[in-house]
Order: C-alpha cells, then structure tokens, then sequence
C-alpha cells in the first residue's frame, strides 16, 4: 500500500473545499490507505471508504487508515467495481464520490462508471471529484462518458493550489501528470 501523488492532489481539492463538506455523504471508491477519504471525514463529512470486496487486505487498511486517524464513524465497505452487491445497493444516496487513480487499468474503466453510474442513480446531483495519472495518451475516458450520459469538467491544479512540484512528491521514477476532473450526469440527463 502506498499513497500515490493523485490521492495527495485530490486530498489537496478536498482541503481547498473543505468549507463545503460538513454534513456531505461522501465514498471514496478504491480507496487503498484512503487519504482522500480520511482527509474528508476530518473537514466534517459522513464517510464511507470502499474497496475491492475481493481484497480483504485492502479493506483492512481502509480499516487500519480509519483507527490511525480517530476516524471510528467512518463506514468501510467491500465493493467491486462493476459487480452489483448488497453493499452497494445498501449505500445511502451519496453526495460526492471520491476517486484517487482509479483509472489505472482501460480494461477497468468501464467498471468503474457502471458502479459510480449505479450510485448517481440514488442521487443525480452527486459529482465524481477524480484524480488520475496520464499514463498514455491512447486511453480515454470520452466514449465511455457519452456512453453512461455523463460529463467530465477539467480542474485545472493551480485553481485549488495543487500546481507545485512538492504537492504530489514521489519516490517513483518519471514525471508524473496528474490530473483532476469532476464528472456528473450530463446536463439533459436531469
């Protein structure tokens, strides 16, 4: 488990809108170690972290982020991208759903919007705040958006102050590009 430089940038744009997030429902889907998840519920949010219901381990360090943080209230939750489950019909309408470099795989895209498709379902107005690393530029999310009549808006980083070089610092070789989209329902959807 590592924390990776998009779960630092979107925790970055949840601190920027810290303000706005008292009383929010709020899941981070894939969260891992759950920074972004972890950053919210200490800004006031009602949190629920979520990993694969496949990877105990995961769930257990979403847990294990939850009691290094004093974050008891925080729900942790197995859902597999793609997989209907009562865990994820038993989910409240969220208000936000936070993805930090879910878009890792193109094989998994698809499976990712059917779930945040599914959750937009009990909630039309909720907002999929996301972070990826651009790692080709043959990968694309456009079809896929279209496809589950969603919209994507491009964040640039330097309007919540995520721009400089030391905010997603990493060990890893290579540049990394890191960007931030908030994607929705599309308008005539609603």
């Amino acid at each position: 488990m590592y924390v990776w430089p998009c779960a630092v940038v979107l925790a970055q744009y949840l601190w920027f809108h810290r303000g706005s997030l008292p009383g929010k429902a709020v899941l981070e889907i894939g969260a891992g170690v759950s920074l972004p998840g972890i950053m919210a519920a200490k800004c006031g949010a009602e949190v629920t972290l979520s990993d694969s219901s496949e990877l105990p381990h995961c769930l257990e360090i979403c847990r294990q982020s939850c009691q290094m943080n004093d974050l008891p209230q925080v729900h942790v939750v197995g859902i597999t991208w793609g997989h209907v489950s009562q865990d994820l019909l038993a989910l409240p309408p969220q208000d936000i759903i936070l993805a930090s470099d879910v878009f890792f795989e193109p094989e998994d895209f698809e499976d990712v919007l059917t779930t945040v498709y599914l959750l937009m379902q009990k909630n039309p107005k909720v907002q999929l705040w996301s972070t990826y690393q651009v790692r080709s530029a043959d990968w694309s999310l456009e079809a896929l958006l279209y496809k589950w009549d969603m919209k994507c808006v491009h964040i640039p980083l330097e309007s919540f102050g995520a721009d400089k070089e030391d905010i997603a610092e990493s060990a890893l070789p290579g540049r990394h590009t890191v960007e931030m989209l908030v994607i929705s329902f599309a308008k005539d959807s609603l």
